[in-house]
């Protein structure tokens, strides 16, 4: 290991470069459900880098106002849908989720259903069928019923097992969070954060890993500290600098 991690995120692009390859990224922030000065500071970081941001957003809770502040926001841009409510479901001894083993599978399609139609009402085609599932989680048969109700992306956390979990469902998950949630909740720093991006990408590079899967961001804007806005701002510019790195268009990303 280098003593600084930005050469050693340098050294792994590099290595992408030199094998002829195009290092993917993609970025998922969540919880999004109003407009709010860490929503602009979001936005416009996205805008000015001109990279494709996916807003996973929480339906019951979302309102026309963020309907109003995205249709100003650039085509790259897209919404996801955040669950239904956010609220935990699971038992008191288990982690938390949303769509928890345990509840009944008739309520947890209902929740999403309304949940997507709810989403389509205030973002029209800047909705794309993604399901982020609150807290990453739900059971594996629940994923077999997205497409019923007019879901076909799913998004987790950590590298996917496969690109599709279920007919007619594509994973593309993040997999560098850099927000410190069990210390804190501040920003894990550059050498935690550098380090998570550069291990997924030498994971995909050498086949530990599924080389198609971009390598994901995951932020959520309304707990960022400067620190970390200050991070994604560097982090941002890193990228592009270096050839290696592409940014494909979400539609690209969860295609079928």
């Amino acid at each position: 290991m280098a003593a600084d991690p930005w050469v050693d995120l340098t050294a792994e692009l590099d290595a992408w470069a030199a094998a002829g390859r195009a290092a993917s990224f993609w970025w998922r922030d969540d919880d999004a459900t109003a407009p709010s000065p860490a929503l602009d500071r979001l936005l416009g970081r996205a805008e000015a880098c001109g990279v494709p941001l996916a807003l996973a957003v929480i339906p019951a809770t979302a309102g026309p106002a963020l309907g109003d502040r995205l249709a100003a926001a650039p085509a790259g841009i897209r919404v996801l849908v955040h669950g239904w409510s956010h609220g935990n479901h699971a038992r008191p001894d288990k982690k938390k989720s949303e769509l928890a083993c345990g509840r009944p599978m008739a309520e947890m399609t209902a929740d999403l259903a309304r949940g997507r139609a709810r989403l389509d009402e205030l973002f029209g085609p800047r909705l794309l069928p993604v399901l982020a599932p609150p807290w990453n989680r739900l059971p594996a048969p629940l994923i077999r019923e997205l497409p019923a109700v007019g879901l076909f992306g799913l998004s987790r956390f950590k590298p996917r097992k496969t690109r599709s979990p279920a007919p007619g469902v594509v994973e593309v998950n993040t997999h560098i969070d850099p927000i410190d949630w069990h210390g804190g909740r501040g920003f894990t720093g550059e050498v935690a954060a550098l380090g998570a991006i550069a291990a997924h990408l030498a994971a995909r590079r050498t086949g530990r890993a599924d080389p198609t899967e971009p390598t994901g961001l995951l932020t959520h804007h309304l707990v960022h500290d400067q620190a970390l806005d200050g991070f994604l701002d560097r982090l941002m510019a890193h990228f592009a600098a270096h050839p290696a790195v592409i940014w494909p268009d979400l539609q690209t990303v969860f295609a079928a």
